[in-house]
């Protein structure tokens, strides 16, 4: 008997997002053994999480009959400090894409739309569609943002203009001066998404926290991770930087206890290890450079990145990606991103990143 439930028309399109394949997934697929398997397909910290957030989530563990703090105030108050904001100015997520969904809920809707960049992170799109809200995209310059093209594409019907930065999955930054530029230009009523993701792995980024802790730039609002540089992407916890009268309209649909006991014991005592911190930097400047002079070497065109992966062209993505698979290495194919003849290589430990190097060049028969 099929499904005769009235189900919402807006999903009949709705494409899914497809993350990068789990070990144990390519484990049971092909029969090769877990623990023979490397997985460079998601921006994870191939330093694994940081140990003194592993010692603090463990003495969590006994109270876990317990509902964690709903408004996570520890956290809230030692992020505060960090960024020199006022807790007012701090939304947490499940993870950054939450705080996307916060955006949907908040502003979009049929007969609005979304303005984003070719090449853009494929949630932005998804959630907007899901809102019922249309999307513009404007085309890339040299794979990253033509923010220009950017500020002329906003409409009267334009809710929020999304800008990763650095750009996942493309890796490009954008210049200090045309970002402070866009922030000026984009106007008072459309909310500019600053997807900051990436911006730890930066030696000197551009910081727009003070233009939201003065009030300045009410619509700006800026979104961070825990997932990348400090290694705690299973624990799905991301924050949102805004006005307080932004964050006050995300908190109406922020679901409740939506960041767990343990993932607020972890991320509380993540931001304290700085060490960690250091090391993943420093890992990743010196992977990323092992990739540059192997492509050049290789013959291989790639785009220069600011994230912790880079994006190779190998002729054909997914054939490269099947055949990496079978090697035990899991790279992330970009036909999804209209980029059919590129592959996403995460920065790994230095022996990942000579083992898919070594297996790179098998396949491609170099």
């Amino acid at each position: 008997m099929s499904l005769s439930l009235p189900l919402n028309p807006v999903l009949q399109n709705l494409p899914v997002y497809q993350p990068g394949r789990p070990i144990e997934e390519v484990a049971r697929e092909l029969g090769i053994p877990a623990t023979d398997i490397i997985k460079l397909a998601s921006n994870e910290n191939p330093l694994g999480p940081s140990p003194k957030a592993m010692a603090a989530m463990h003495q969590v563990v006994e109270s876990l009959h317990l509902y964690p703090d709903g408004n996570a105030f520890y956290l809230k108050q030692k992020l505060a400090a960090k960024l020199h904001v006022k807790t007012e100015n701090l939304v947490l997520g499940n993870g950054s894409n939450e705080i996307i969904e916060f955006i949907g809920h908040a502003l979009l809707g049929p007969g609005t739309n979304i303005v984003v960049s070719q090449y853009c992170f494929a949630i932005y799109p998804i959630v907007a569609k899901m809102f019922g809200a249309d999307v513009i995209t404007v085309p890339a310059k040299q794979h990253g943002h033509d923010l220009a093209a950017i500020v002329k594409a906003i409409t009267p019907q334009t809710r929020a203009v999304f800008v990763a930065n650095p750009n996942n999955p493309t890796g490009t930054l954008a210049p200090r001066a045309e970002m402070e530029a866009l922030v000026r230009s984009v106007r008072p009523n459309v909310l500019l998404v600053l997807d900051e993701a990436y911006i730890e792995f930066l030696e000197d980024p551009a910081d727009f926290v003070p233009l939201i802790a003065s009030g300045a730039q009410p619509n700006l609002l800026l979104m961070r991770t825990f997932s990348k540089i400090l290694g705690l992407a299973g624990l799905r916890v991301g924050y949102g930087i805004g006005s307080p009268e932004l964050i006050t309209a995300f908190e109406k649909v922020r679901q409740p206890f939506n960041i767990n006991a343990i993932a607020q014991a972890g991320a509380l005592a993540a931001l304290d290890d700085d060490e960690h911190f250091h090391r993943t930097r420093a890992n990743n400047a010196a992977g990323l450079k092992l990739y540059v002079e192997a492509f050049v070497q290789l013959g291989l065109e790639y785009v220069p990145s600011a994230g912790n992966f880079i994006l190779v062209k190998v002729g054909d993505g997914q054939k490269t990606f099947v055949e990496l698979q079978k090697l035990g290495v899991i790279a992330r194919p970009m036909g999804g991103y209209q980029l059919p003849e590129w592959i996403r290589i995460s920065v790994g430990t230095p022996a990942e990143n000579q083992r898919c190097l070594q297996s790179l060049r098998k396949v491609l028969g170099k």
